[in-house]
Parts: structure tokens; sequence; C-alpha cells
């Protein structure tokens, strides 16, 4: 269930809750791990950009419609979205995939794996 944890720009949901917003149209998955995570298997269509370059390449970001962070287990997607926030996003438009790419993978969601969207 979609959460907001006082302090935090952005609000928590989890992978059904993201593949929902995608279906529905207007969000983008940004995963922030590194390189080799990536191609091991990410959310299909999934915009890649590591959290460390999150604030230099902020401009690679969508300026409409919902930004929805993940990487393995919330941490650094929580990061990026805090950094997202940090550059001028709207709270409204940022969300943190909480339980993480294994567990989108795990669910049957859809995915891709090494540099394929």
């Amino acid at each position: 269930m979609a959460r907001n944890i006082n302090g935090e720009p952005y609000t928590r949901i989890t992978a059904e809750e993201a593949d929902e917003m995608i279906k529905a149209g207007n969000a983008v998955v940004v995963d922030v791990r590194r390189g080799d995570e990536y191609a091991g298997g990410h959310v299909k269509d999934a915009l890649w950009i590591p959290v460390d370059d999150v604030i230099p390449r902020f401009d690679e970001l969508p300026t409409e419609g919902n930004l929805l962070f993940i990487c393995e287990v919330g941490a650094r997607s929580g990061l990026a979205a805090e950094y997202a926030a940090a550059m001028g996003a709207g709270a409204e438009r940022l969300f943190n995939i909480d339980d993480g790419t294994s567990t989108w993978i795990k669910k049957g969601l859809p995915y891709s794996t090494g540099s394929e969207k």
C-alpha cells in the first residue's frame, strides 16, 4: 500500500502498485543500480541512471509524469528520489519501489536482461 514517511520527499510503493501505475501510463521506472546489476535483470523499459549519476544526469529524467525509482532493496532508490527532489522534481511525482528488482522479477512482472530495454 502506498505510504509516505515523514521527512521523505517521495511515496513508497510496492512492485504491484508500480506495475499498475506503468500500465495506467504516465510513469517511468528509473533503475539506479550498478551496470552489472541492471544487466542481470531489470524492469522492462526502465531508464538506467545509476544513483551517483542522478544529479549530473537530472536533465535526462522526464519532466512530465511519475518517476518510479527502483534498486535492489529500496535504499539507493530512496536516495535517488531525494536527489530528484533536491533538483526540483515535485514530491507528488516521486515514488520509491520499496521491494526492489529481485521481488519484481520473482513476482513475474515484466522484465528484461542485458542491455535490452
